[in-house]
């Protein structure tokens, strides 16, 4: 069994950047699809984006393409996203997620979960 620790929010002004990071202990890390969801105040959690272990298939959220780009590190056990052209709209608590299997994108489809990190983007 995986646990997840996200980091890397923080407070930043629109157009900025931000690099968040996923951490992951314990399981296999390669072995797992991972994925990044966000969910904003009074709003149901969103897929952001996710990888294979092979970071061979990437897909994106529609409201993300273009802008946030995902990363991962076997052997550091490490998945990132970065975060470009930050917009007000962006601002949300990010999590890391993980599956067995093929990507999904639904939040139903992954098992486990980091406890968030939050990002906060000014106008």
């Amino acid at each position: 069994q995986v646990q997840l620790v996200e980091s890397g929010g923080g407070l930043v002004q629109a157009g900025d950047s931000l690099r968040l990071s996923c951490a992951a202990s314990g399981g296999t890390f390669s072995s797992y699809v991972m994925g990044w969801f966000r969910q904003a105040p009074g709003k149901e959690r969103e897929f952001v984006g996710a990888i294979n272990w092979g970071a061979s298939s990437i897909r994106y959220g529609d409201s993300v393409k273009g802008r946030f780009t995902i990363s991962r590190d076997n052997p550091k056990k490490s998945m990132y996203l970065q975060m470009n052209s930050l917009k007000p709209e962006d601002t949300a608590v990010y999590y890391c997620a993980a599956r067995v299997g093929i990507l999904r994108t639904n939040v139903g489809d992954y098992n486990y979960w980091g406890q968030g990190t939050q990002v906060t983007v000014s106008s």
